[in-house]
């Protein structure tokens, strides 16, 4: 069994330019846009403890910020949970995160995602 800890440098990048791109799409009330944003980080982070939770921690605010009842009791099981399922490395790849997909379902990859985390051996290609 594989213990995900740390994020490997290869991610760190896209990870944080999502969470930025989250950011300032938020700043702007481009709310759908923001919400790709996170859910693409979300698959980025989502084998990695800290970085899964802290993106379910985003999206339980954004529920709040949207005023989105589903997506905030969506997300609390999410954030206690998820990140102990990243540490013993059983995520649903490409599963986005949001209260709108079942938790454990792994769903297709955009390919500029499924490349990027093929290097750093997330998925095999």
């Amino acid at each position: 069994m594989k213990f995900n800890t740390k994020l490997p440098e290869v991610l760190k990048p896209h990870y944080n330019k999502e969470l930025q791109s989250y950011q300032q799409e938020l700043q702007s009330n481009n709310f759908q846009k923001a919400w790709q944003h996170l859910e693409r980080a979300h698959i980025i982070g989502q084998s990695f403890p800290y970085e899964h939770s802290y993106v379910h921690w985003k999206m339980l605010q954004f529920g709040f910020r949207i005023k989105n009842t589903k997506e905030i009791i969506g997300q609390i099981p999410r954030l206690l949970i998820g990140g102990v399922k990243s540490f013993v490395g059983k995520v649903p790849i490409g599963n986005t995160g949001g209260a709108n997909v079942p938790p454990l379902k792994p769903l297709p990859l955009a390919s500029e995602l499924e490349q990027l985390l093929a290097q750093a051996t997330i998925v095999k290609r």
